[in-house]
């Protein structure tokens, strides 16, 4: 409310840097909150009727902003044969989401980032969805590819210094698309960018 008031160019600034640092310390707590409660067995999926389109659009619209701000282009496909109306936790792909197509634009300097979902099999009352998520980022070398699933790990030491986090987004969604009946892998060449895919089970809704 108050960076919508009238201020100097330095007030500005440093509340813009204030909002900043809360963000940041926001986005620890609660990766810490999370990352305890799987830990402890305690995270439970909601099972609700929700419409993938919908929810997808609604997830990248921030991140749309965010990538805007640094000249790159976000673009989602759901092609046609993929069920429009799914059963499952909204609000726990919004954050796997939110975390895998983050980094990828935290990573990308310029180029595109790419969601695209496929079917990966299909049954009477469930589906299993693959989620691709491509970068034209900087790429991870081929030894630190499966330690960016650990908690705490990054690419190197130098990761969090420059590009900030936690080191817990990408542990929590493992965790996540595990819950979810999933896995999680990434394909990746280094200073050419990278996908990461996941795979999460749903039921099938009315519609």
């Amino acid at each position: 409310l108050l960076l919508d008031t009238q201020l100097s160019a330095e007030q500005s600034e440093y509340l813009t840097m204030l909002k900043n640092c809360t963000e940041a310390l926001l986005t620890l707590v609660n990766d810490i909150l999370d990352f305890s409660k799987i830990e402890a067995g305690k995270i439970n999926l909601d099972a609700i009727e929700f419409k993938l389109p919908e929810s997808l659009r609604d997830t990248l619209r921030p991140l749309s902003f965010r990538a805007s701000e640094k000249g790159l282009e976000l673009a989602r496909s759901v092609p046609p044969g993929v069920p429009e109306y799914l059963i499952g936790d909204p609000g726990r792909l919004r954050q796997i989401i939110l975390n895998v197509v983050g980094n990828a634009i935290k990573f990308t300097a310029k180029g595109k980032v790419a969601v695209q979902v496929d079917v990966d099999s299909q049954g009477e009352d469930h589906v299993l969805l693959h989620f691709a998520v491509r970068d034209t980022g900087i790429g991870i070398p081929p030894e630190k590819q499966q330690i960016i699933f650990d908690p705490f790990r990054q690419v190197d030491g130098s990761t969090t210094r420059r590009y900030g986090g936690t080191g817990l987004g990408l542990a929590i969604s493992s965790q996540l698309v595990r819950l979810m009946g999933g896995r999680i892998w990434v394909e990746s060449v280094l200073g050419q960018g990278s996908t990461f895919h996941f795979t999460a089970r749903f039921g099938l809704g009315r519609y």
